[in-house]
């Protein structure tokens, strides 16, 4: 079972070691950045789950009234499929319920066939739509 809290400052690199071993480290993507612009907005909705002291799991959760959203989801490759990722997506639903939150939308790569089945099977769907995006600030490349 993973103890769930708000992440600390001091949480900083492993959760980016825990980022790298999970594949979600883009170039365009400035991780402590990331890290830094969550902590201005909402940063209680950035998790952590850990056992044993050692960081394992995390979750961003945003919500600006209308959609919540899911990124940086990741369970370290040698703690998944123990539930562990159904423990962080099941704290991050229960504090968004408690904001009056009606959904929750998230980005998956198409490409990542296993996290698309993950997602499915924890009851999220498809939605009819294309996601689109445009970036307003060039980070450098991650580190």
């Amino acid at each position: 079972m993973l103890h769930i809290r708000p992440f600390e400052s001091r949480d900083t690199e492993a959760v980016i070691e825990l980022w790298r071993r999970c594949d979600l480290l883009r170039p365009q993507n400035d991780p402590l950045k990331d890290i830094s612009r969550k902590g201005k907005v909402r940063g209680d909705l950035f998790l952590v789950g850990e056992n044993d002291g050692k960081i394992l799991a995390s979750v961003m959760v945003g919500y600006e009234g209308h959609r919540g959203w899911i990124n940086y989801l990741a369970v370290s490759p040698d703690h998944q499929r123990r539930g562990y990722g159904r423990q962080m997506m099941d704290e991050a639903e229960r504090r968004l319920r408690s904001e009056g939150c009606p959904k929750i939308n998230l980005q998956v790569r198409t490409s990542n066939l296993a996290v698309l089945a993950f997602y499915k099977a924890i009851g999220y769907l498809q939605d009819d739509v294309v996601s689109l995006g445009k970036r307003l600030e060039h980070d450098r490349p991650a580190r």
